[in-house]
């Protein structure tokens, strides 16, 4: 199945935007492994993980008019990593980086690591880490994927030019 975000892009403008496409399609073991260090504490929850749906849409010819394809279902959930004080306002959480994550399907955990995620990747000490044990891995799972989803496409592909020249060759020896 190709995708929109399989196809190779070009500089990506907003590094955030691309860690958060790695982080939605990342499989579960991979964000557990690269995040082994920083699920111990528990989140300030701005929005628990919940499930519902969201209108899929398609274009004709793929940059045609819009249309709508059909709902498919998202997870998502918002947090903090800093737990808040009790009933206290606490300073320091108003510069706390927000984490935010949408996935597809109903699988909570994996919204609770992305958005985790998200949150340590936008403080710049967390960055360099997490590039190396994270993003890392999930590009190169991706790229694989595509690198097997491209080989299996190939497989498929038909010379229509081979096929003309086939086809004249076998009349030629018919009519001899």
């Amino acid at each position: 199945m190709l995708q929109s975000f399989d196809k190779p892009a070009t500089a990506p403008a907003n590094p955030r935007a691309e860690w958060m496409a790695l982080l939605a399609r990342a499989p579960l073991p991979l964000l557990e492994q690269g995040l082994a260090d920083h699920t111990q504490s528990t989140p300030q929850w701005l929005r628990r993980p919940e499930t519902g749906l969201m209108m899929v849409q398609g274009r004709v010819g793929g940059a045609g008019e819009k249309f709508n394809l059909g709902e498919m279902t998202v997870t998502r959930c918002a947090l903090r990593l800093a737990p808040a004080a009790a009933n206290t306002p606490d300073p320091a959480l108003k510069d706390t980086p927000v984490g935010v994550a949408y996935v597809m399907g109903r699988n909570h955990r994996h919204a609770q690591l992305a958005a985790v995620a998200d949150a340590l990747l936008q403080i710049p000490a967390e960055w360099s880490v997490l590039e190396q044990r994270l993003l890392a891995p999930l590009r190169a799972h991706v790229q694989e994927g595509q690198t097997r989803r491209h080989a299996q496409a190939q497989t498929t592909k038909v010379d229509f030019l081979t096929v003309a020249r086939e086809a004249s060759g076998v009349d030629e020896e018919e009519s001899s």
